[in-house]
């Protein structure tokens, strides 16, 4: 198998079995099987069972990022450069719930493949989540335009609560759909967004909003 044949299919492979299974139960010798390749590729290619996990992760998130700052850029070019602190929330926290919510999602091994990361403490994810912040703060610059009113403290725990609502979301909701008996609707992701927004929203500004984006952002 050519180099990069052999680079993608580990790849692959390691995100199959970490969707499935985890990080903690799953192996390099798993992995190489799975691929049908040898260890020592596993070896030339990443180094280590970290490393690996670390590349799937880069990659994941990467794609997440470059989408949540092009739906800011639209937000903020919607608001002249000023968008509406909804707006600006939702493009922090709806593509990880349109990404690992819905039924077509939740079945998708990237989409599982982030869901364990949201479940799992993993040093190599941890160290990259905890250094990897630049995106973030284009959205406190979106969020101190927004409210001028605000202090930076105030906007940082905005966003800090925004991420988490998202993220304990989309670990916890078959709990959710469970404990309300199917009546909190976690396949309608659009509500989903709209519910995470709205509370966000009133956290920082103490005014009810539904979280719904505006109509000129929707018919874009």
């Amino acid at each position: 198998m050519p180099s990069d044949q052999t680079r993608t299919a580990i790849l692959a492979a390691a995100e199959r079995l970490y969707a499935e299974r985890g990080f903690g139960d799953v192996t390099l010798r798993d992995i190489v099987a799975e691929a049908n390749v040898n260890l020592a590729a596993v070896n030339y290619h990443f180094g280590s069972k970290d490393e690996l996990i670390a590349e799937l992760f880069v990659t994941r998130s990467l794609a997440l990022n470059k989408e949540r700052l092009r739906e800011l850029r639209e937000a903020e070019e919607a608001g002249a450069g000023r968008a509406d602190i909804a707006a600006v929330l939702r493009a922090l926290v709806g593509p990880t719930l349109r990404g690992c919510l819905g039924p077509e999602n939740q079945r998708s091994t990237p989409a599982r493949f982030m869901i364990r990361v949201s479940i799992e403490s993993v040093p190599a994810i941890r160290r990259i989540r905890n250094r990897e912040i630049d995106h973030l703060r284009k959205f406190i610059a979106a969020m101190r335009r927004s409210l001028p009113d605000r202090g930076d403290v105030e906007l940082y725990w905005g966003l800090h609560f925004a991420l988490a609502m998202a993220q304990q979301t989309v670990r916890d909701s078959e709990r959710l759909a469970k404990l309300s008996e199917g009546r909190c609707d976690v396949d309608d992701v659009d509500d989903v967004i709209a519910r995470v927004v709205g509370v966000a929203v009133m956290a920082l500004t103490g005014a009810k909003t539904d979280g719904r984006v505006p109509e000129k952002l929707a018919a874009r």
